[in-house]
């Protein structure tokens, strides 16, 4: 067996996503398993190199999981023709200019979204890369977690029948960060930082709803700010300048209807931090992180609604759990894995800084949205 060595410029995994997903559950993960077997006789062999502004926590990284190279200059690491492929996991308002020096400088790229701060800045940098003729590909990790997996074995197979609608669910309770820390950095909550739920949010809804059911057509949507103060990670209060709920209506190639609320002062009542149902003419299916159970329309129950007598029916019994018929691995190290075999083999690849862009045009259309009051349509984007 040939093993093939493949250097990763990995910036920002100094952070909470970039150091638990990218780096340890994936990259790391994929080296305990001995390498990526491409199948040919060649193991592909991923090493990272660590980049970031913080010094300190670079070196305390890289000594804790053995790991060789690190810096704090990226154009240094950029100039390195070993390095073959460039990570982006910073904040959203550093990676348009990070991404489009690592395309200047021959790169494959492989980032997290949003790709961009704008609808145009995400076009340009797909225009760059397929000028550049360097590969490119965007984190669309709710694709890869087990639960929606089923659910798309569910449409492929055509259980639903005619779609007619979704309703997704996503949000959990984040502390304002006074009595109780938050779970989320404090840029998040800051519009002039990047911040806001639909900019995070949104690219993911966008993504979800074009890969499972059809491209999304237009786009209703209410933004707010439910908690207008919190404090950051000094304790010291600060005005949230940013959207921390987003109510959404989405209608989608075929003619079904998509409602999808999004929320960061929301307390969890359902079975997982996200969930999708979608009813069809023919069944319905509860879809969460991993978990998915249907109902055909062979074993509906006929409800009858009387608001005099207390309901005599365990509702969520009458479902029936979809079975995972195969084993999953952490959904970030799925795409990786086919990213790395993109690079390496030229496999398929459609999760691509074009896509990317569509994830920014919906959050993008969904604020103008909420501050026009009104439906907008979706264009399809050309480069």
């Amino acid at each position: 067996m040939t093993r093939r060595t493949v250097r990763i410029a990995m910036n920002g995994v100094t952070g909470r996503m970039g150091y638990r997903q990218h780096l340890v559950r994936s990259i790391l993960s994929l080296q305990q398993q001995g390498g990526l077997d491409l199948g040919d006789g060649t193991t592909l062999w991923p090493e990272p190199v660590l980049v970031g502004r913080r010094e300190h926590a670079l070196r305390a990284m890289a000594e804790q999981h053995g790991i060789e190279h690190w810096s704090t200059d990226l154009d240094a690491v950029l100039a390195d023709p070993s390095v073959e492929i460039y990570f982006d996991a910073q904040v959203t308002s550093a990676r348009e200019d990070a991404v489009r020096q690592a395309i200047a400088a021959g790169k494959h790229i492989y980032c997290e979204k949003p790709t961009a701060t704008s609808l145009d800045g995400a076009l340009e940098l797909a225009r760059l890369a397929v000028a550049a003729g360097v590969k490119h590909g965007v984190v669309q990790d709710k694709l890869f977690l087990p639960g929606l997996q089923k659910l798309k074995r569910l449409v492929d197979g055509g259980f639903f029948g005619r779609i007619l609608s979704v309703r997704g669910e996503f949000g959990y309770w984040v502390f304002e960060g006074d009595w109780q820390s938050a779970q989320r950095p404090s840029w998040n909550y800051r519009a002039q930082d990047g911040g806001g739920i639909v900019a995070d949010m949104f690219p993911h809804w966008e993504y979800v709803m074009h890969e499972t059911f059809g491209r999304v057509r237009t786009v209703q949507a209410l933004a707010t700010t439910h908690v207008p103060q919190r404090w950051d990670e000094r304790g010291k209060p600060y005005d949230a300048t940013a959207d921390d709920a987003a109510y959404g209506i989405f209608e989608l190639d075929g003619g079904a209807v998509a409602q999808i609320n999004s929320s960061w002062t929301v307390r969890v009542n359902r079975d997982e931090l996200v969930e999708f149902q979608v009813d069809g003419t023919y069944g319905s299916a509860v879809a969460g992180l991993r978990n998915c159970r249907v109902q055909h329309r062979s074993a509906t129950p006929k409800p009858v609604w009387n608001p005099d007598l207390p309901a005599t029916e365990a509702f969520r019994d009458q479902w029936q759990e979809v079975p995972d018929n195969t084993e999953f691995d952490n959904g970030f190290k799925a795409q990786w894995e086919l990213f790395l075999r993109h690079v390496a083999l030229d496999e398929p690849w459609r999760w691509d800084l074009t896509a990317g862009a569509r994830g920014v045009q919906l959050a993008e259309l969904g604020l103008r949205s909420s501050a026009e009051g009104r439906r907008l349509d979706v264009p399809e984007l050309s480069l």
